[in-house]
């Protein structure tokens, strides 16, 4: 296959675990499942847990029959145990007009665990958030608006308010073609939301032409809250990149950093990848080749974190990085929505 142009390259500050090799995958999961990826993790009651997305029923065209929400869990961060069957199913959520669930973020708020879930409709994409009851099901809170999703919650309220991240999908007014943005939200009670703003356009990207949205939850440090985030762009040249037979778009995470006061203000930000698609795993094989998109940030004890990210749509990857080199990647950007206010 040939590479995608322009070149992008991960930060040097990234280590790929395992040789870049997958932690989670199909042969990890006891029911049909075609592709496991997309995973949120975070730790809880002394041990990791993993909502992660499962494609199944391939159709041979580019789709699949099938796609619900997967749960494990592991002592260390890479060695996963995984339920024997599905967590969150649409039939779970008992509303007809759900047709898949997919792209699950875990946030620990006050003791309790949230999920985050991207669900289609047959009349829109929505997000939702949910309380998990005892890591055996779950209480939903919200469903968003139409054609809104990638939530991400952060992990503790700022100003008495929850706070999120969000992806819209204005197609219509963005010229009717894909130009994705992050917008922060905030919530008095989670199921309410409101007093929105523009957080990160794509053009504040250098290396997304396409669109930009949320990917784990953000992390609280001494100098703010360092936050994920996935781009995309496009190569035209391109043609056959897995197994659709056309995949031009290119996704990469990146790293920002927001105020910790203020998060809607935006004061610092890494103009080149995070990671970008560079292994076998990433760029060779799988559904959808030149993917990376992070979902887990978990911060450890030796000012490491482990960074979980979704390779070509197929499989769950993981890396490490310490902190105070990702928090110096976000160098001040004052030309940003939010740098002025």
């Amino acid at each position: 296959m040939s590479k995608m142009k322009p070149e992008l390259f991960s930060s040097p500050a990234v280590l790929r675990c395992r040789g870049g090799a997958p932690v989670l995958s199909r042969a990890d999961v006891p029911y049909p499942a075609d592709c496991v990826f997309n995973a949120g993790v975070t730790r809880y009651r002394g041990q990791y847990v993993c909502a992660f997305r499962v494609d199944s029923g391939y159709d041979g065209r580019g789709g699949f029959d099938r796609c619900v929400i997967g749960l494990a869990f592991s002592r260390d961060g890479v060695r996963w145990t995984v339920q024997d069957r599905p967590f969150l199913t649409p039939e779970d959520l008992g509303d007809p007009e759900i047709t898949r669930v997919y792209d699950p973020r875990l946030t620990v708020i006050d003791g309790d665990l949230y999920l985050c879930f991207a669900a289609d409709t047959r009349h829109g994409l929505r997000g939702g958030i949910a309380v998990v009851r005892d890591l055996a099901g779950i209480e939903l809170r919200c469903l968003t608006v139409p054609d809104n999703r990638n939530l991400v919650l952060f992990p503790e309220k700022i100003g008495g308010r929850y706070v999120r991240l969000e992806r819209p999908f204005p197609v219509y007014s963005r010229g009717g073609v894909d130009r994705f943005d992050i917008w922060i939200s905030y919530s008095r009670d989670l199921e309410y939301w409101g007093d929105s703003r523009l957080l990160l356009r794509v053009e504040d990207v250098p290396f997304a032409n396409d669109k930009i949205g949320p990917g784990a939850p953000p992390i609280r440090t001494d100098k703010g809250w360092l936050t994920l985030f996935h781009t995309v762009d496009i190569d035209r040249s391109r043609g056959k990149n897995g197994w659709e037979d056309k995949w031009q778009k290119r996704y990469c995470a990146g790293v920002m950093l927001l105020d910790l006061e203020d998060p809607s203000r935006v004061i610092g930000l890494c103009k080149t990848p995070l990671l970008a698609p560079e292994t076998r795993w990433e760029t060779q094989e799988g559904y959808r080749t030149n993917v990376i998109f992070p979902g887990g940030l978990v911060p450890e004890d030796d000012g490491t974190v482990k960074i979980y990210y979704g390779a070509s749509d197929t499989v769950e990857c993981l890396a490490t990085a310490r902190i105070d080199d990702l928090l110096a990647l976000c160098r001040p950007a004052a030309d940003l929505p939010g740098a002025g206010h």
